[in-house]
């Protein structure tokens, strides 16, 4: 079975492993190897297909895509070649990653420019939320565990996604990589990050819910794609439009008000960092989300040991933890229930759990009321709550 790439060839689908149309006459294979199976996606700029490698005898699957800009305007047409050369240039550079797809080739048939690249068999996360419905806490870690080394790879690289999102992430299927099962996609908006483009304003590119405000405005930057990780992680948390996660009218974050299962203060506070509007309050690297995802997940699993309460003491002595005998509670005890009674002072002894300031003589208190106080004191001693 082949399917035709001319745009314009009323019945694409062909039957038959031919090198020619059956119904236009177009060629069937791309430089002679890459044949297309059936379409798999189609945007603004292009068609994408999903298709095989005639050249090589396992005949492995790849993803053909084809730059076909529907939109008018020449200054809208020249940006978006602009995007689809980029994205063979950051594919070029960044596909040896084992979580990057690796591009296949680069070129131009029949006055169309065609990008070919390595075929990752899996659901994105998008089609996963939709089938497993929200992600718990351990998912999420898991996933910024997996991704966040990517971005880092990325980065070091100079390179910015700029369209980080769940269509953009796939989960391969019996992966047998040891690096993670998550496979960041599209780089189609991907930009290079140098100076000269860090401090210039240009075109906005993205999906709105999930874009960074700086990059709204054309200035993204390496916390953008940080931001839009943040966005990410809460919109599977909640599946939820990352639109409903946020309370314009008082510029916060609501995405807890929506969880449907818990999730630690710990990681609530690294998410909340990631999706600071202003990008100076935002983690600016990679590795600074990823040292306190690590930092945390360490003191999360360290053992907890019950704490004692501490003793009231002099300032200038060192803290220290005294156990008494029962014996020597109710000795303590009958002393203050003397002094009380006589309004004397207490001893000074340094091992006294008990140090108050010398009591103002209450003549109205009775010896059986300063009697159940101090019974109750005792209790509360026994017990651990002084």
């Amino acid at each position: 079975m082949s399917y035709c790439l001319n745009p314009n060839c009323p019945k694409p689908l062909n039957t038959n492993d031919g090198n020619f149309c059956l119904t236009c006459g177009s060629k069937l294979l791309l430089k002679e190897r890459y044949r297309a199976i059936k379409p798999i996606g189609q945007g603004g700029f292009g068609r994408t297909f999903l298709a095989v490698d005639e050249d090589k005898p396992s005949k492995p699957r790849c993803v053909i895509k084809q730059f076909y800009p529907q939109a008018q305007g020449t200054s809208t047409v020249q940006k978006a070649v602009e995007l689809f050369t980029q994205e063979a240039m950051r594919l070029d550079e960044l596909g040896k990653h084992p979580q990057i797809p690796e591009l296949l080739a680069y070129f131009t048939q029949d006055d169309r420019q065609y990008l070919v690249q390595e075929f990752i068999d899996g659901l994105n996360l998008a089609q996963e939320l939709e089938q497993k419905g929200a992600f718990n806490e351990s998912q999420i870690r898991e996933l910024l565990n997996d991704l966040l080394p990517v971005l880092q790879f990325c980065h070091a690289r100079q390179v910015i996604h700029r369209d980080i999102k769940p269509e953009n992430i796939i989960r391969r299927t019996n992966s047998q990589s040891t690096n993670g099962d998550l496979v960041l996609v599209d780089f189609g908006a991907a930009k290079e990050a140098t100076y000269t483009a860090l401090n210039r304003t240009g075109t906005s590119i993205g999906s709105p819910e999930y874009v960074a405000p700086e990059q709204m405005r054309g200035r993204a930057i390496f916390a953008s794609d940080v931001y839009s990780l943040g966005v990410t992680c809460v919109h599977l948390l909640t599946q939820l439009s990352p639109f409903d996660l946020y309370d314009i009218n008082n510029d916060a974050w609501i995405w807890r008000q929506y969880l449907t299962s818990q999730v630690s203060n710990e990681l609530s506070g690294i998410l909340d960092k990631m999706l600071e509007s202003i990008p100076v309050r935002r983690y600016q690297t990679v590795d600074e989300v990823f040292q306190n995802l690590n930092q945390g997940q360490q003191l999360a699993t360290t053992p907890i040991i019950a704490s004692v309460k501490p003793i009231t003491i002099p300032p200038t002595s060192t803290p220290v933890s005294i156990q008494k005998t029962p014996s020597q509670i109710d000795k303590e005890l009958e002393e203050m229930k003397t002094l009380f009674l006589q309004g004397g002072n207490l001893k000074s002894n340094n091992n006294t759990a008990f140090q108050p300031q010398p009591p103002t003589p209450q003549p109205s208190s009775s010896k059986s009321e300063i009697d159940a106080e101090l019974e109750e004191l005792k209790a509360k001693y026994k017990n651990g709550e002084l």
